[in-house]
């Protein structure tokens, strides 16, 4: 006869493990820990002492189990994305994954997209027209795409006439490329535009400066609006391709 779940109690690795596997999102250790609060305080008895768990402890059961996956070799990963973890899959096994699952036709994001949200990334939180001055066509439509797909989403209005909006990344850009927080971008330190000094008015007549002091840190001095625009689009892409290596599974 089996032993029951009761007699044999999991490790908190193990609960770990089973809530990243369960999730269809990342969870964050707040989250996990108000899961085995939960169950501590529904179930009782010998389940109690796991809602007495601290965010160390759980933190620690993360590190703990992303050893195990690692030695094991199975072919998961334990990651963290938007400050939170998930369960994926390694990702020198995304080829074989994406055969599986057909991935090959994921949604891919077109040029004008890219150099939109990459601008959107690096310039957070920007005006439309601060957009449109780099491209040097509309982004209204492109705009929108991103914002149906949830990459962007309006984060404020701007003091300026007409308060327009400002635009900036979501949570669920950072999931889509794999990366913990805007500063993990490659590069972003030498090309995100330099903030505003507190208190001062954000100006579109200020955006040239701006553009001709990141060109100037640039390897090449005299490198093109485009050439910026391109270079912008290539850190993007690259960092959706790294991400695509590791589909969950």
């Amino acid at each position: 006869m089996s032993e029951s779940t009761v007699d044999v109690l999991p490790e908190l690795k193990q609960i770990v493990g089973a809530l990243l596997f369960a999730a269809k999102e990342p969870l964050s250790i707040k989250r996990m820990r108000k899961a085995m609060i939960e169950t501590g305080n529904g179930f009782s008895g010998p389940y109690e002492q796991y809602a007495k768990a601290t965010d160390a402890q759980i933190k620690g059961a993360l590190e703990e189990l992303q050893e195990d996956l690692a030695k094991a070799k199975l072919g998961l990963d334990v990651a963290k994305v938007a400050d939170a973890y998930r369960l994926q899959n390694d990702a020198a096994c995304g080829p074989f994954v994406r055969a599986l699952l057909e991935k090959n036709q994921t949604m891919r994001l077109s040029k004008p997209a890219l150099e939109t949200l990459a601008i959107v990334a690096y310039r957070q939180p920007c005006l439309r027209s601060e957009i449109e001055e780099v491209r040097g066509v509309s982004v209204d439509a492109v705009l929108r795409k991103l914002i149906d797909m949830q990459l962007v989403r309006v984060v404020r209005r701007s003091e300026l006439p007409g308060r327009p909006w400002l635009f900036g990344t979501t949570q669920r850009f950072l999931e889509h490329f794999g990366i913990n927080t805007i500063e993990d971008l490659p590069g972003s330190s030498e090309l995100k535009r330099a903030m505003p000094e507190e208190g001062q008015k954000q100006s579109t007549e200020t955006f040239p400066e701006m553009e001709k002091e990141l060109s100037e840190k640039k390897p090449s001095a005299e490198a093109t609006e485009d050439e910026s625009v391109a270079a912008l689009n290539e850190e993007i892409k690259g960092a959706e391709e790294a991400a695509e290596e590791g589909l969950e599974s």
